[in-house]
């Protein structure tokens, strides 16, 4: 990281007319408050893997990925004291691709984060602008992303969206102080058309308590569709979320719920945790599906740390969909990950991560109801756009991260 800090410099001179024009001027700034303490930061990492699927669309293919045990981005972020135990903040955050150089957002500049917000030890932070939601920044921490990456450890698809698949825009986020491990978080995002409010917006809220070896975490989210024209997600609604082969058939959804609860242990180097997720599809007017769809997942994970520098992490997730819209031998997904990485220092890393999934039954496709079509896995979000012809799919990546 590269910090500026402004501060005031000593001036020293030897000349006594110096001194006495300093004295002069300075005399009558007496009254005038000190400067406050402020600093801006550049942080960011470069992430770059040579990654292989077995099966993408009918085909093998070895190819580059970046973002993989990191996102790879860049960002800017500061503070400054205002007194009296609150600060300003604000923090801005654009990823991109490090093999072609691209933006990894057409048209946004800082599409993870760009929020800005007052933060004050006794009354807890408020931000407002483009943000994660309290449901991820809470619950995520404890999924299986967080320690398998989310490219082959988030849950298939990124169903429930613990990993940074979702960021909302608009939107204003009360976080409390600590109270004895406990903390809660609040979310609204304005949806913006005029004459409604629920139209677009997006709530969330998240509550989490951590205490020696315990961690815990629970959080809610539920995303709204402008939907006023068309039969797909409005991209003027506040939120937009993952489309894999898993949800295609859904995503003209009025409204999308999500629920999430888990939990972490730790024994000395070893981590164990367990996750539950329950994800709602409900249809509206424009909806090319009649019946909510629903997605529950449940899901281990361990982590074993054999060396400051050399740490393992394995995984397992098993997500079902319920019975609806003519489907009777609804979807399923196991998913099995792997993750040893290597830390050369405290900003490099070498890693390989590995994941293998498997689906069963029938889902709905593009066309919504009527189409009901084989599921096909689609390995954590690494092949959202890329899910395997048939209903198996693995995924191996061997990468280089570097953070600055």
């Amino acid at each position: 990281m590269t910090s500026w800090n402004s501060s005031k410099n000593n001036l020293k001179t030897g000349s006594g007319v110096v001194r006495l024009a300093l004295f002069t001027a300075g005399a009558s700034l007496v009254a005038a408050p000190a400067f406050a303490q402020s600093s801006v930061t550049l942080y960011g990492v470069v992430d770059d893997a040579i990654t292989y699927a077995n099966n993408q669309k009918g085909h093998s293919n070895v190819y580059l990925r970046q973002g993989n045990l990191y996102a790879s981005k860049f960002g800017f972020k500061g503070s400054e004291d205002l007194g009296g135990g609150t600060t300003a903040i604000f923090d801005v955050q654009a990823g991109f691709d490090p093999n072609t150089g691209a933006a990894a957002s057409s048209g946004l500049i800082f599409n993870r984060q760009s929020f800005v917000g007052l933060q004050n030890q006794n009354y807890g932070t408020v931000t407002m602008g483009r943000q994660y939601t309290p449901y991820y920044q809470f619950v995520g921490p404890l999924a299986s992303s967080q320690w398998l990456t989310g490219a082959t450890g988030a849950h298939p698809g990124d169903i429930d969206g613990l990993d940074t698949t979702i960021r909302i825009n608009n939107s204003v986020i009360y976080t409390t102080p600590v109270w004895y491990g406990l903390q809660a978080s609040g979310m609204y995002a304005f949806g913006g058309i005029a004459g409604t409010t629920s139209k677009g917006q997006t709530i969330s809220g998240a509550l989490k308590y951590s205490a020696g070896p315990i961690a815990l975490a629970a959080g809610y989210l539920k995303i709204n569709n402008v939907g006023l024209t068309g039969t797909g997600f409005d991209s003027s609604s506040t939120a937009s979320f993952g489309t894999s082969s898993l949800n295609t058939g859904y995503v003209s959804a009025k409204s999308v719920q999500h629920i999430a609860a888990a939990a972490d242990y730790t024994v000395g180097d070893l981590m164990v945790g367990l996750t539950y997720s329950n994800v709602q599809y409900a249809p509206g007017n424009h909806s090319i599906f009649r019946d909510t769809a629903v997605f529950n997942t449940y899901a281990a994970l361990a982590t074993y740390r054999f060396t400051p520098g050399f740490d393992v992490a394995a995984g397992y997730s098993y997500t079902l969909a319920s019975r609806a819209n003519g489907i009777t031998n609804a979807a399923r997904y196991q998913q099995y990950s792997l993750k040893q990485a290597y830390h050369l220092s405290k900003r490099t890393t070498i890693y390989a991560v590995e994941a293998y999934q498997r689906a069963s039954g029938e889902t709905l496709g593009a066309d919504g109801a009527g189409d009901i079509v084989m599921a096909t896995p689609a390995t954590g979000d690494s092949q959202n756009s890329t899910p395997s012809s048939t209903n198996a799919q693995f995924v191996g990546m061997l990468g280089l991260a570097v953070a600055f």
